[in-house]
Formats: C-alpha cells, structure tokens, sequence
C-alpha cells in the first residue's frame, strides 16, 4: 500500500509542476502594432515600451528567447505598458499620429533603417545600433534608451523606474 501512495503523491506533484510550466509557457508579451498603439493611447493614456530589432540581430533574438519569455517581465509589460516591437528594416509604410513614415534607405543602405527607430532610437553622433529599446511616458516623451541585450534582471529594472 506505501507504494501507492508514493506513487500517487509522485503523480500529483510531477502533474503539478508540468501544469505549471505549461501555463508559464503560454503566457507572452501582448506585442501591439504602431497603428494599434495610436487607437490605445488614444483610449487610454499609458507607459510605451518599443523594441526595434532586425532578423540578422543575433542580441534581439536571445532576448526573444530568455527576456521576453521570463513571466515577471511579461507581467509588468502586459499590465504597465503598451508593448511595440518593430523591425527596423520594414518596407511598410506607418501611419501614427496623422504622420505617415517609410524606410527612405531602401536600395541606399545594406542594412536600410525605417524612419520610426530613427526618430525614436536615434543618438547624436553615432550609428543606429541593435538591439534598441525606447521608454516613453504617457505623454509620448522619451524617457529610456538602452542599446544593448539586456537580460531579464536589468530589464526588471528599467520597466520599474
């Protein structure tokens, strides 16, 4: 009779813990587009967290991977801010905020940067660089830019400033 018990209380613990990993795994960052993000601002004001990243960013895919799966960094992002994540080298045209944007270096650079990043990731006197994230206020002000990876504990500590 013991190793029934054994067994079963094995069963319940294993069957927990695997529930468990499920739920966490299927719980993501609510990625908006910028047309998405003009409507919700538009309803309710809120904190904006943008990621640029391209396909070729070795640094933007780990932090898909690690970063962007951790559950206390999907959690702050999901309830404090809208999330918008943006290849930087995009052929389409945007519309945000009655302003219409393009990538004007297609066919003009290898790596052709869209206008959006440019405008919202850009630093005097150097290069657009990848990964970049940018951090505005609810009033659309820039308030972070990191370009770097960052891992979930520094990106805990960003989103809470």
């Amino acid at each position: 009779m013991k190793p029934f018990k054994a067994n079963i209380l094995f069963l319940f613990f294993f069957g927990n813990f695997a529930f468990t990993t499920i739920a966490q795994q299927k719980q993501k960052v609510n990625w908006i587009s910028f047309e998405q993000l003009d409507d919700s601002l538009a309803v309710k004001p809120k904190k904006v967290f943008i990621s640029f990243y391209a396909d070729w960013c070795v640094y933007c895919k780990k932090m898909d991977k690690v970063t962007f799966k951790n559950p206390d960094v999907i959690s702050v992002l999901n309830s404090e801010y809208y999330a918008v994540k943006m290849d930087s080298e995009t052929q389409k045209t945007i519309a945000f905020e009655g302003r219409t944007y393009t990538n004007k270096q297609i066919g003009k650079s290898r790596n052709p940067t869209h206008q959006i990043p440019l405008l919202l990731a850009s630093r005097k006197n150097r290069t657009f660089s990848l990964p970049a994230t940018v951090i505005l206020d609810k009033t659309f002000k820039v308030t972070q830019r990191h370009f770097e990876y960052l891992s979930s504990k520094k990106m805990l500590k960003i989103l809470k400033k």
